[in-house]
């Protein structure tokens, strides 16, 4: 039994800071959000997701309406995600799903991991031109769906969201971090209305004096001072000896009264045809005033109500949002046989073993996160079948169960089998469905074949119990380690390399495409006599095959021994395919991705000239979010006495902008080559773009530098501004003059502007992706590649390339190649 939660209290709920939840500054402009989200467009739900400070994920950040505990597998989304969050927030649009059909047809991500009906909307969070998150609203599909305003309403609130945002970035409110949401409680369902009157009742002078409130509740008359013959008269007679033998021992001794008075009364009629009621009566003695009595009288409904439920023959009870226990009525008791005692803060399919099928609370969640009506059957040993009806809305689930007659099939999920000589099914732990369901979101988004590894022993291990699991691919017809955990030290180290004819569970399971399970340790040594044995005591060997092709083996190990029953055999088998495709899929992209990626290194120069007086620089970082080869380029050239410094950056990644940029960079050196001036050299090789038509365009910056100390001539053509820094550490932004892009129109002029480099000066060019973030622009990355090149050390070129690189090398998600080129002007050596 869980005994850290109050038995019918309110489970806490986080308004404070944390990790990636909603500042205290923030928490009443959110919360008041998301109250209006739900309560005006017919939600039952709404979350909020705000961006991450370096603008890679989406944190999960307010939640109303939808239970946190169900979102784990969608706390923190990545900006590229296939996602209609993340596609809300990319595209600055509102993202419609009307149920899940389409949810399936457009982001079959999301409903893999939340499987379950439910129509959604997302629209992003903007204000002062920055986008902040996006909010995401859901309504059951068992109904009408969306309602045709809900859109425009949500909207509205997330453009006065996203203003009161930008309004308190500006007060320098610190960034969200990682953490638990902000939990925003709803306005409960409407009930029985239930009221309070106040009463000072002076003993000595027999005056009672009500409110407006405690005279309607007990018929008294509004217009006059009531005293205790009034009072009495309402009371009915059954009651009336009860309340006059706890207050004659006030009137007979006044002074000091020990405890407060609590008494149920029953009234009579105010008319002769009305109905009587209950009331519910507390009274203690005023304080300095023990000949007066003040209380409180407010009607037993909710008495009654409890009352009435506990007098029905078939079970009622209460699930809170999180699916812990928080009412059972005497009928649930007998129907579950167990006690309240027992039951109450837990969660029915942990305190219940007979309800630990993951199936059960699947169900629950079907219920919570569809808003929808769910019915199901449980068999309690021997052979008690039980009918679950599970009624939800935004504060928890209600629930009524009945006994029903035994299915056609007798063996019902969740009831376990006793074989003679066997271990017992061991079921699989309490949510493995939806543990499977978020690997197969995962796997859909994992690239490499490090990122698919890493998913399959994060998700599978907790789902099936197990302590141990090995990852083999197929890579010459051998099988090679490429994942482990749980394992001793070196215990695979034998089974490295391992020929695909010898005779090895995991070997023969692949060849043979059958998956094979050993119980017990027994089994597997008679089965493989001598095979090296550690302290495990069951197994799972999963063939990994893809389209008919081996791809590898995976193995799970359970500390204890246990029965695979066939379901869990099925969902295994299953969970081998998934895995051997995500691999296979990981594996195509990491051989295409060291071709793409060679052949876009093969159009870099490799070699750069040199000129007395001058240090240059260069680096490129490939893109990471794809196996696209991108359109940056860089170059060095010789003109005569000095150098010309070119830096460029064709839109698109593709093939097709890789061929543009090699035949830029070649009309660029060709043109240098043939032109004192560096203004012609862009203006004819926009000429030639234009007249090649390739369908895309590109910026540039060209550089020409002579020896000597006179001034360096820059032409940019829709290019980033470059950095210069001084000597003295200033650094600025050279805002310069430029022409278009390449390839918009012709003629174009590209003037060219002297700039005077100093000895010691460093000149910084780079292309928009050292500097550029989704959602934000490139302004406030120049600003702090900006104060990044004021910092460093300008004395070492290498350091302080790899140093401006690093911002960009730490982002797993960064989505645009970069390239950057740096000069600094050195003293002339002597003659």
């Amino acid at each position: 039994m869980r005994q850290d939660t109050p038995v019918g209290g309110e489970r806490a709920r986080r308004t404070g800071p944390g990790p990636g939840g909603v500042d205290p500054s923030r928490a009443e402009l959110v919360t008041g959000c998301l109250r209006k989200a739900v309560l005006s467009t017919e939600a039952y739900g709404c979350l909020l997701y705000l961006a991450s400070a370096d603008r890679r994920f989406l944190q999960l950040s307010a939640v109303a309406g939808v239970p946190a505990s169900l979102l784990s597998g969608f706390a923190r989304l990545p900006v590229p995600a296939a996602h209609p969050v993340p596609a809300a927030f990319r595209s600055g649009r509102t993202v419609t799903l009307g149920g899940p059909e389409e949810t399936m047809r457009r982001f079959p991500e999301l409903l893999m991991g939340l499987p379950y009906a439910f129509a959604s909307v997302s629209v992003p969070v903007i204000g002062a031109g920055q986008t902040f998150g996006a909010l995401f609203a859901l309504w059951p599909t068992a109904t009408r769906g969306v309602p045709a305003t809900a859109r425009r309403h949500l909207r509205t609130l997330a453009n006065r969201l996203g203003s009161g945002l930008a309004a308190l970035a500006e007060q320098g409110e610190p960034e969200i971090a990682e953490g638990e949401p902000l939990l925003v409680d709803l306005p409960e369902p409407a009930g029985v209305a239930t009221s309070v009157g106040l009463f000072d009742w002076d003993l000595a002078a027999d005056a009672f004096d009500a409110d407006d409130s405690a005279r309607v509740i007990l018929h008294l008359p509004p217009d006059r001072e009531s005293t205790w013959a009034d009072l009495a008269d309402r009371v009915h007679p059954a009651d009336l000896a009860a309340l006059r033998a706890a207050v004659r021992p006030l009137w007979a001794t006044p002074g000091p009264r020990q405890g407060p008075l609590a008494m149920r009364l029953r009234l009579t009629p105010a008319e002769p045809d009305g109905r009587a009621g209950e009331v519910r009566l507390w009274a203690w003695p005023a304080t300095g005033a023990p000949d007066h009595l003040v209380g409180a009288v407010s009607p037993a409904v909710g008495s009654a109500a409890a009352g009435a439920v506990e007098r029905l023959p078939q079970g009622v009870f209460a699930l809170d949002p999180d699916g812990w226990l928080s009412y059972l009525n005497r009928a649930g008791e007998l129907l579950l046989g167990a006690g309240r005692d027992e039951l109450l803060g837990c969660q029915p399919w942990e305190a219940l073993p007979w309800l630990a099928d993951p199936g059960y609370p699947d169900r629950y969640r079907a219920a919570m996160l569809s808003q929808t009506a769910v019915s199901f059957l449980a068999c309690r040993p021997p052979e008690h079948w039980l009918a679950f009806s599970l009624y939800p809305d935004a504060h928890g689930v209600t629930g009524t169960v009945v006994p029903a007659a035994a299915p056609a099939r007798s063996a019902g999920p969740g009831r376990p089998v006793a074989v003679a000589g066997r271990p017992p099914a061991v079921p699989t732990e309490p949510g493995a469905i939806y543990h499977l369901m978020q690997l197969a979101s995962l796997l859909t988004q994992a690239v490499t074949v490090r990122e698919v590894c890493a998913t399959v022993a994060e998700q599978i291990l907790p789902a099936f119990g197990g302590q141990q699991l090995a990852l083999y691919v197929v890579r010459e017809n051998r099988l090679h380690l490429e994942l482990q955990t749980g394992y001793p030290d070196g215990f695979l180290d034998r089974f490295e390399g391992t020929e695909l004819r010898a005779r090895l569970p995991g070997v023969d399971a692949l060849i043979s495409g059958s998956p094979i399970f050993f119980e017990t340790a027994e089994e597997l040594a008679a089965a493989y006599p001598g095979i090296p044995l550690d302290d495990r005591a069951a197994w799972a060997f999963l063939p990994l095959i893809a389209s008919g092709r081996p791809v590898g083996s995976c193995i799970l190990g359970f500390q204890e021994a246990r029965r695979f029953t066939a379901e869990e055999r099925g969902v295994l088998t299953a969970l081998g395919g998934l895995i051997a495709q995500a691999l296979e899929r990981a594996r195509l992209y990491d051989t295409e991705f060291a071709l793409a990626r060679g052949l876009q290194h093969a159009l870099l120069p490799h070699r750069l000239p040199s000129l007395p007086g001058l240090a240059v620089a260069t680096r490129y970082l490939p893109g990471t979010s794809g196996m696209e080869i991108g359109g940056d380029w860089y170059d060095v050239l010789t003109t005569g006495p000095g150098l010309t410094l070119v830096i460029g950056d064709v839109e698109g990644h593709s093939v097709a902008a890789a061929a543009t940029m090699g035949q830029l960079r070649s009309v660029v050196r060709a043109f240098t080559s043939s032109s004192d001036r560096p203004q012609d050299v862009l203006a004819r090789t926009n000429q030639l773009l234009m007249e090649l038509d390739p369908g895309l365009l590109a910026s540039c910056l060209l550089v020409r530098l002579g020896p000597g100390d006179g001034p360096a001539l820059l032409v940019r053509a829709g290019h980033v501004p470059p950095l210069l820094r001084h000597p003295d550490g200033r650094t600025e932004v050279l805002e310069l003059p430029g022409g278009p892009l390449l390839g918009v129109a012709t003629p174009a002029d590209f003037p060219a502007v002297p700039v005077w480099l100093p000895v010691g000066s460093v000149l910084a060019l780079y292309t928009d992706g050292l500097v550029e973030e989704p959602g934000i622009g490139v302004d406030p990355g120049i600003a702090r590649l900006r104060d990044t090149l004021a910092e460093a050390d300008p004395t070492d070129l290498e350091l302080l390339a790899d140093r401006l690189l690093s911002a960009a090398h730490r982002s797993p998600n960064r989505p645009d190649d970069v390239a950057l080129l740096l000069a600094r002007r050195e003293p002339e050596p002597l003659a």
